[in-house]
């Protein structure tokens, strides 16, 4: 069956740096784009970066120039590289994969505080 399972949260300083993984299994990985998604209390679930399968980044305005989304193939693995972290940036992000519009598999979340 399908899995993305997220690791690599946690508890950061505000200006830190943290590396948020997606480890995928059950789909054909390389067909599909890849996304980070975040939501904060009481907020919409936002899409944060995406991958896509021609190797386009792209990003929300929030976070361009502070996050970096990447993918291993070969893995497959997902990764969502976040520096200059801020405490608006604290949610709940989780791993996405969407192929087409009959396709979304969602990661079960990792948790992201940003904190003094």
């Amino acid at each position: 069956q399908v899995q993305l399972v997220e690791s690599g949260g946690g508890l950061v300083q505000p200006g830190g740096s943290l590396r948020l993984s997606c480890a995928a299994s059950g789909f054909t990985f390389y067909t599909y784009y890849m996304s980070w998604y975040r939501q904060a209390p009481g907020k919409e679930r936002e899409l944060v970066a995406t991958f896509t399968t021609g190797g386009r980044r792209s990003y929300a305005d929030s976070v361009k120039g502070r996050f970096f989304i990447s993918r291993d193939n070969a893995k497959p693995m997902v990764y969502l590289e976040m520096n200059n972290l801020k405490p608006e940036d604290t949610a709940v992000y989780y791993c996405n994969a969407r192929w087409g519009v009959t396709d979304d598999y969602w990661g079960q979340g990792a948790q992201v505080t940003v904190s003094s």
